[in-house]
């Protein structure tokens, strides 16, 4: 290669070796599969803004494609290109960012082996930052840059600003123990799941029966459960940390100290939870 790519090809490899963050991101490993530009979901935009450190919006100036050892390792139908663009505002980021910014996109081809146009393109872009590179970021996914849309800018702003809130719903790791108490009528029970979380914060999944009721259930969000806990509404971070990140099934490991019955009656009211979140609505 001609010597004047030389500084091109360390430049992109120091942008490439920021991809190593993203495995502080691990619910970005569900979204590994690069979308069309299309209908993305609430948890496809989650996935990104609700954990990179910087969202914005921007409109790509220059996209130069990436060929040879510039775009080593890129799966078949994908190209990568060297992009520049123009940020117009800064949904997350506390240290701000450059006027313009520059980052490696892998895209999918068309049915006729053609890359996209990129051009003027305005988008909405999750990434992390370059260290000693202010204007450089690295993408958290491949579905890390969108399609600017006012609706699309809307919903990414709304899971940014439920994100960085004091009281933001932590991410949820895992399913701890399992508690099931009885009530002095049949059929009257309660029972308590918690939930592990990233910062240790206390989770709980509650569910009320009653006779001849609709099961009650509610997620408190502290160390007590009082009248503000309520199941979560679809499209809000709560409900996107819960049905996208819960296992289908309680652990076994959550039961290992109930008795038969109150461990059938626990994986019953935890089945009930899953299935009144519904399906996460991540796309394949």
């Amino acid at each position: 290669m001609p010597h004047r790519d030389v500084p091109l090809r360390d430049h992109i490899q120091n942008l490439a070796a920021a991809a190593l963050l993203i495995t502080a991101f691990p619910s970005l490993a569900q979204a590994e599969k690069a979308l069309e530009y299309s209908t993305f979901s609430y948890a496809d935009l989650a996935d990104s803004a609700s954990f990179a450190p910087i969202v914005a919006v921007a409109t790509v100036d220059k996209a130069k494609r990436l060929k040879n050892e510039l775009a080593a390792g890129l799966p078949e139908g994908r190209a990568r290109f060297l992009v520049t663009a123009k940020v117009s505002a800064l949904l997350r980021g506390a240290g701000g960012l450059p006027a313009r910014i520059e980052y490696l996109l892998d895209t999918p081809l068309d049915t006729n082996g053609r890359p996209p146009k990129l051009g003027k393109r305005k988008v909405v872009l999750a990434g992390v930052p370059v260290p000693g590179k202010p204007a450089n970021i690295q993408l958290v996914s491949p579905r890390a840059q969108i399609d600017w849309t006012p609706e699309v800018e809307a919903r990414v702003r709304a899971i940014v600003t439920e994100a960085v809130a004091p009281d933001a719903p932590p991410r949820i790791i895992g399913v701890g123990n399992a508690f099931h108490v009885r009530g002095s009528l049949p059929g009257e029970s309660e029972t308590q799941i918690f939930l592990k979380t990233a910062g240790n914060q206390p989770v709980s999944l509650n569910v009320l029966r009653r006779p001849g009721e609709q099961p009650q259930w509610a997620v408190a969000l502290g160390e007590m459960i009082d009248d503000a806990a309520k199941a979560p509404q679809r499209e809000t971070l709560l409900w996107y940390r819960l049905a996208c990140f819960l296992p289908p099934a309680l652990p076994s490991a959550s039961v290992a100290d109930l008795g038969t019955d109150d461990a059938a009656a626990a994986n019953a009211d935890y089945r009930y939870v899953v299935q009144a979140l519904g399906p996460c609505d991540r796309t394949p």
